[in-house]
């Protein structure tokens, strides 16, 4: 079996914590791994690791790569040059698949950003999904609703199929009242967004259905090269693999899963799977309350106190605070969306971002300069770059830098500092045993990450 995880999402309703340059499924949530590590520990535990494809976003690639090198050596990783959603992302995997083992087999698609603990359920779930894609099913995984929620897209089912049941159809995210409804029927499930098949399967039923894909796949050769081009994928349509394929075909089945499961798409979903106190509140991070009742509290970097809440969401980060009513937790992701049509970097990264060799945290900006603490671990280096529109001045804190310039090499120590010029070809390195602390000022207009031009990179960023 193979396995591909969708790993592109923006997470936006989990803002202020969620980021699009850092989305929710690179994100610890009540684990002390990320949702990404979780997912393809899960697909590892009955697929090779060797068999797990990762597709995702460029912006998104070196983090996805960093996390993933932490649980496999050589994690395999595909880069979408654009986003152009799930059904162009999920033929190019399985397009790559049969291309590289050169065989038509099982292939399980996951989500990175979904909660599940009972990974033995999973698996269970899985063999049985087998069985039925081998007959040549496109098989969907259904979750059995415990209430009427509003936010997921529902299945309906049909007639029973060997272990699970033919669909009849995919529903949207209903009102209120009709969710009750299909509570009550007792035939629909939540829409999990795992899918199972085997590959030439899916792909006739793309060519069938959403022959325009098929038709950009066909210019595809990976037997050449991994990289995605961008000149043929920016022709894909942007479009969901339900609307594509799922639900045109005549030829899927549905599975209920026996695990648990939680897609962690809203701050009440990270209420619900959390330790609560007596009066069933959450406190994350450095909280005080007094009175409040079934709230949640978050807090990044500064003391939150409460007083008197109650069904309550409070999310405090460096550069943002969110506050709303628990039953309003879907409406986060419009927030999100308005900020981003302000051009508000609030929605696009956090102060503190990371990196594959550390991290950074941007500590002052304003009009033609921006300061930033650079912390780069032991071992880890910068790309060789240089940039078009800034000059940059370095101020070494702690540790020793060891700065290459213009192809000349200087070692920093604590309190000693240098000058990047414009247009310099540069690198800032750690080669030493301890961690190096640097303070970088930049001067320039714009200030924008997009202004790197990289010659030389040790993550593969070239």
């Amino acid at each position: 079996m193979y396995g591909i995880i969708l790993a592109g999402g923006s997470g936006s309703r989990l803002w202020p914590i969620s980021r699009e340059l850092y989305p929710k499924q690179l994100l610890n949530l009540n684990s002390d791994k990320s949702l990404l590590q979780a997912t393809f520990q899960r697909l590892k535990s009955f697929t090779p690791e060797e068999n797990i494809i990762s597709i995702t976003n460029t912006k998104h690639t070196s983090n996805v790569r960093m996390q993933l090198s932490e649980l496999t050596q050589s994690p395999i990783i595909l880069s979408e040059p654009v986003a152009k959603n799930t059904a162009p992302a999920i033929a190019v995997c399985t397009k790559y698949v049969m291309q590289k083992s050169n065989s038509d087999p099982i292939i399980i698609v996951v989500p990175s950003d979904q909660f599940i603990k009972d990974n033995i359920k999973f698996q269970n779930t899985v063999e049985k999904g087998e069985k039925l894609a081998q007959e040549g099913f496109i098989v969907t995984f259904g979750i059995e609703p415990s209430y009427p929620e509003t936010g997921f897209g529902y299945i309906n089912t049909g007639d029973k199929l060997g272990e699970g049941f033919k669909v009849k159809e995919f529903v949207e995210k209903p009102e209120l009242e009709t969710a009750k409804r299909y509570l009550k029927e007792g035939t629909y499930f939540w829409n999990s967004g795992i899918f199972m098949f085997k590959a030439s399967v899916f792909l006739k039923e793309a060519e069938k259905h959403a022959p325009e894909i098929i038709n950009i796949l066909n210019e595809f050769n990976f037997a050449k090269s991994d990289e995605i081009p961008f000149v043929n994928f920016d022709k894909m349509p942007n479009i969901s693999v339900d609307y594509a394929v799922m639900e045109k075909s005549n030829k899927i089945a549905l599975i209920k899963l026996e695990s648990d499961w939680n897609d962690l798409g809203s701050w009440k979903s990270i209420y619900d799977i959390s330790n609560k106190d007596k009066n069933g509140n959450v406190f994350i991070g450095h909280a005080l309350d007094k009175d409040s009742k079934n709230s949640f509290v978050y807090a990044s970097s500064k003391l939150v106190a409460t007083i008197g809440l109650e069904d309550t969401i409070i999310v405090e980060t460096e550069d943002a605070i969110l506050a709303c009513k628990k039953d309003q937790a879907q409406n986060v992701k419009h927030i999100y969306n308005t900020l981003k049509e302000q051009n508000d970097n609030t929605h696009l990264v956090h102060k503190t971002v990371y990196r594959p060799w550390g991290f950074y945290t941007v500590i002052a900006q304003g009009e033609g300069f921006l300061t930033k603490i650079i912390h780069v671990n032991p071992g880890q280096k910068l790309s060789l770059q240089s940039h078009n529109y800034r000059s940059e001045h370095w101020v070494t804190l702690t540790g020793k830098a060891k700065v290459v310039l213009e192809g000349k090499e200087l070692i920093l120590s604590s309190g000693h500092s240098v000058d990047i010029p414009l247009k310099a070809v540069h690198s800032l390195q750690n080669p030493f045993e301890e961690d190096l602390e640097v303070i970088e000022i930049q001067k320039g207009d714009p200030l924008i990450e997009e202004d790197i031009i990289r010659y030389e990179d040790m993550y593969g960023r070239v």
